[in-house]
């Protein structure tokens, strides 16, 4: 009974609905079939419904009220429909369409819509706008589009249309806008659209389009902007774009061209922005460009452009943007440019430019940012720089300027960003930092100046990072007050003859390098450092300091190297960092430091090296504290030692004579070992190699990797490597370099056992896997963060830490580990090289440092940055893209943050679409196609100093930014 009367309920209800839908115009009904096909998860078409009793009148659109929907005067007809921006996603069927013939604007932007572009729109003849972009709409573009007549507006910006542009629009006689960037069409730019009539914007940039660019687009009068780069031409720019008359905007940037800059292009006199960026364009810079009086914005960075920059350049009286960097230029720069009224940014590093700069920068114009880093300037930097109020950033490191630093540089309330680095300034430090209230970052590190650091240093509130090291003259002491920046990260004043005590640690909340070795301060470490939780590395070495060791060090949760050598501390070494779960080195050599050393595994690990120059100090791993016996107690510890030794002496015969013929005679064995190896004998370890080569290999790094187990149970991953004789001497020393590379972000190589034929390498086993298993798992901005950025320590520290440099030579995901906290760990480093070295493909002889040698290892860091820039890429988006060279550099910037930002669920009011966007910049710029145009990575690691979320911790050395 009750099943009958729920079925007469629902047929009840059925036959109301039929009775509305039958009494309903078919605008609405069109219109509720609509949404019936769509996903809406934020329920933004809730008012999309009919009217209660149905009173609408007659003739009238009940759809009319409705959200998004457009009708003429009399509610009689939908013309216009806006589903934009409301999040809407599934597939159209376009069935509905046929409904709206008097449909004059379409828009479906902003959502999440896939599948094939209903080809039904195509029959809406009254369309003028029709805007689809930013979707997700896939396959071949659908025929039938000239059909729209009257369109006005097309818009398919960013989707994910494949093959050939659709020719058949070049038909539209109307057609003012036509976007269709930022999807997968491929092949060659048809040359029928040089036959628009009305077109007045043209966007075709970040899709796989190759060939030659169409003379054709020559004949396109009508146009005003022009974007066509990130995409695979072939070939030159035509001569011939230089015919459109009425350009404004011209932007062929990221396309592959080469050849030289049409002079012709100076026949359009009307264009403001003119973008050829990252191409392969070579010669000279025409003069004839200056001719286009109206341009603001000029960019030619990133080719191989040389020469001068023009002096008639100066005539450019409305250039804002000036950018030239990462090109083969030289000459000096005109002091034309610097009368240029209205000159904003002035880019020019990574040239060959010489000479000085015009003196009268500044002086004219309201200049913001200025970057000549990494060129053979000489002098000084102009004094009216600042002159203008709006200097925000100044960068001027790798030259050769001498001098005095300008007296009005401290006056310049607008500057944020200092950096003059590696050059040859002196004199006096002239800042009043009470006055550069918003400068977040200086860096006057290996220069000439004296006069100590300026005193109200403390009163650059905002200020982050500050290098003042390798000025051997400066002399002075630290201001009282340095702690106490509550933003302060790095402090590093090593190198400076700075003397006198280290004041006391304040509110230091965010400082995590503190760098004051090589100096002669004197007295005791504060006890009040313990304030600063986020210390990481403190380095007071070379210095006079006394005292005991403050134990409160140890309590700092993420320290990872204190370097305390060569000092006069005394006292033992305290036990409690022993329990340091992040201290990888403490070095204590060369101090008055007695007692014995704490017997916990950390110490053991440390070396020998952290320990020596204190005549005192004994126990693992300097010599066994012994106690004095008397007379009788020391004849009876020589029997007893003696007794012990015999033992020793035929238990290892017994053994190494078992493994001689275990091995077929094969030579005789030795064991290297480094930092973290516990004291095993060589059979130890190859009776637990044996036993692992018994079973299977692992998989997870290389195929000639196993697992082995030590006698006390402690797992490692071994490596085996067959030698020549000849290659032993080379090859163990380039593995003692790599056993002795200790870093936070390194897998440790703890030591080796080789003969005259082969060798086995012991690495720490991670028990966490490796990314590559990992890489397509859901992790928040954070935990990306600290992946990216210890891969990035690691790799620096690779670079620039160990001399010679060691290249890693095969970074990727498998290759990147990670410990029971889930911090990365690079593995395989240096592997790569080792193999060329036993093969004879590389240089071998790394003591003569000859111009082969060097170059074979330049290239090969090269190649470690590229591959960084593509693993970044690979973390960002969860391993869809992988490929830098068609993933990023062939799509519009904007084009990959979407896709980035939606992979990573990004909230737009929070700072995290910024971080995202820094670090693809980091990718873009490690990923260049030319090796000498990509960032070191020491420069690279100082461009993510601007990322700061709460777990990376970031404290990079050197580099651009």
């Amino acid at each position: 009974m009750e099943i009958l009367q729920r079925l007469s309920y629902n047929l009840l209800l059925a036959s109301i609905f039929i009775l509305a839908s039958s009494a309903m115009d078919p605008y609405s009904e069109a219109l509720l079939s609509l949404k019936s096909e769509l996903i809406d998860d934020y329920h933004r078409l809730n008012d999309w419904l009919v009217p209660s009793g149905g009173n609408a009148a007659p003739g009238e659109v009940y759809a009319c009220s409705w959200s998004g929907i457009n009708c003429n005067k009399n509610n009689t007809i939908v013309i216009g429909l806006d589903l934009s921006m409301k999040n809407l996603n599934g597939v159209m069927s376009g069935k509905q369409f046929n409904i709206f013939t008097e449909l004059v604007d379409l828009n479906l932007s902003y959502n999440s819509f896939s599948g094939q572009l209903p080809a039904e729109i195509f029959n809406l003849t009254s369309l003028r706008s029709l805007d689809i972009s930013r979707n997700n709409f896939s396959g071949h573009f659908p025929v039938g589009i000239s059909g729209l007549r009257n369109l006005v507006v097309f818009d398919a910006f960013s989707n994910s249309f494949s093959g050939s542009l659709p020719e058949e629009i070049s038909q539209l006689g109307y057609l003012k806008v036509l976007n269709l960037a930022g999807s997968y069409f491929k092949g060659p730019i048809p040359s029928a659209y040089g036959s628009f009539k009305s077109l007045e914007f043209l966007h075709l940039a970040g899709n796989f389009l190759t060939g030659n660019l169409p003379p054709e687009l020559g004949k396109l009068k009508t146009v005003t902007h022009m974007e066509i780069g990130y995409n695979t031409y072939e070939g030159s720019i035509p001569w011939q774009l230089g015919n459109m008359t009425e350009l404004q905007y011209l932007d062929i940037a990221g396309a592959n061209l080469f050849g030289q800059i049409p002079k012709q292009l100076s026949n359009l006199t009307k264009l403001e922005s003119l973008f050829l960026f990252r191409n392969q364009l070579t010669g000279l810079i025409p003069w004839e460009l200056s001719k286009i009086i109206p341009l603001k914005s000029l960019d030619l960075s990133d080719n191989q452009i040389s020469g001068p920059i023009p002096e008639s350049f100066a005539e450019l009286k409305d250039l804002r943007l000036l950018s030239l960097m990462y090109n083969e230029m030289n000459g000096t720069v005109p002091e034309g440019i610097a009368e240029i009224p209205s000159l904003e940014t002035l880019l020019i590093w990574s040239n060959f430019f010489s000479g000085s700069l015009p003196q009268s920068l500044g002086r004219n114009s309201k200049i913001k940012w200025v970057d000549v880093s990494t060129n053979n300037f000489i002098g000084s930097i102009p004094p009216d720089i600042c002159s203008g109020g709006m200097l925000s950033k100044l960068i001027l490191f790798s030259n050769n300027f001498t001098g005095n630093l300008s007296p009005s540089l401290s006056n310049c309330s607008s500057i944020v960003r200092l950096r003059l680095e590696d050059n040859s300034f002196s004199g006096e430090i002239p800042f009043r930092f009470s006055h550069l209230s918003d400068i977040t970052y200086v860096d006057l590190s290996r220069n000439k100046f004296t006069g100590g650091i300026p005193s109200d240093l403390s009163q650059a509130s905002k200020l982050q990072y500050f290098n003042i090291s390798n000025n051997r003259e400066l002399g002075g002491v630290i201001p009282a007050q340095s702690w106490s920046l509550p933003l302060l990260q790095n402090f590093s004043v090593s190198s400076c003859n700075v003397s006198g005590n280290i004041p006391p640690f304040q509110s230091c909340q965010s400082l995590a390098v503190v760098e004051l070795n090589m100096n002669g301060l004197a007295g005791t470490v504060p006890k009040s450092v313990s304030n600063c939780r986020a210390l990481e590395r403190v380095d007071l070495a070379n210095n006079n300091l006394s005292g005991h060791i403050p134990e409160v060090l140890a309590s700092l949760p993420t320290l990872a190297v204190l370097d305390l050598s060569h000092n006069s501390f005394n006292g033992p070494i305290p036990v409690t960092f022993g329990d340091s779960s992040s201290l990888l080195l403490l070095n204590v050599s060369f101090n008055d430091i007695t007692g014995s050393i704490p017997s916990e595994k950390l110490f053991r690990s440390m070396g020998s090296s952290a320990f020596v120059g204190n005549p005192q100090l004994c126990g693992a791993p300097l010599r066994p504290c012994v106690a004095i016996l008397g007379s009788k107690g020391t004849g009876r510890l020589i029997w007893v030692l003696l007794l012990c030794a015999g033992v020793v002496i035929f238990i290892a015969a017994s053994v190494f004579s078992v493994v001689y013929l275990q091995r077929g005679f094969r030579g005789q064995w030795k064991i290297v070992s480094f930092l973290g190896l516990p004291r095993f004998t060589v059979n130890d370890v190859l009776r637990s190699i044996s036993s692992a080569e018994s079973r299977e290999t692992v998989q997870t790094q290389s195929d000639s990797a196993c697992k082995a187990v030590l006698p006390t149970g402690i797992i490692v991953l071994v490596r085996k490597i067959e030698w020549g004789a000849k290659r032993i001497r080379l090859m163990s020393e380039l593995i003692t370099r790599m056993g002795n590379a200790r870093h936070k972000n390194l897998i440790r190589l703890l030591g080796f056992c080789y003969n005259k034929h082969l060798a086995y390498i012991l690495y720490d086993c991670l028990p966490n896997g490796n990314l590559a298993e990992k890489i397509r798992m859901k992790r928040d901005w954070a935990a990306k963060c600290n992946i990216i950025v210890g891969i990035a320590k690691g790799l620096c520290f690779l670079h620039h830490d160990c001399y010679p440099a060691i290249p890693h030579g095969d970074l990727k995901s498998n290759n990147i580990v990670f410990d029971e906290n889930m911090e990365p760990h690079l593995a395989e480093f240096g592997f790569k090289y080792l193999q060329q070295l036993n093969e004879g493909s590389f240089p071998a002889d790394s003591n003569k440092e000859t111009d082969e040698f060097n170059r074979a290892i330049k290239d090969e860091l090269y190649m470690d940055v590229y591959n960084f820039g593509e693993l970044v890429l690979e973390i960002l988006t969860n391993g869809k893209l992988t490929n830098a060279e068609t993933s990023i550099h062939s799509k519009p910037t904007e084009v990959v943050m979407r896709e980035i930002y939606n992979e990573n669920e990004v909230d737009p009011r929070t700072s995290v679409q910024e971080e995202i966007k820094l670090v693809l910049e980091v990718a873009l710029l490690c990923t260049r196609s030319r090796t000498c145009d990509r960032p070191s990575m020491e420069e690279a690691l100082k461009l993510l100093y601007g990322l700061r979320p709460q777990d990376s911790n970031i404290t990079p050395k050197a580099g651009r930014l």
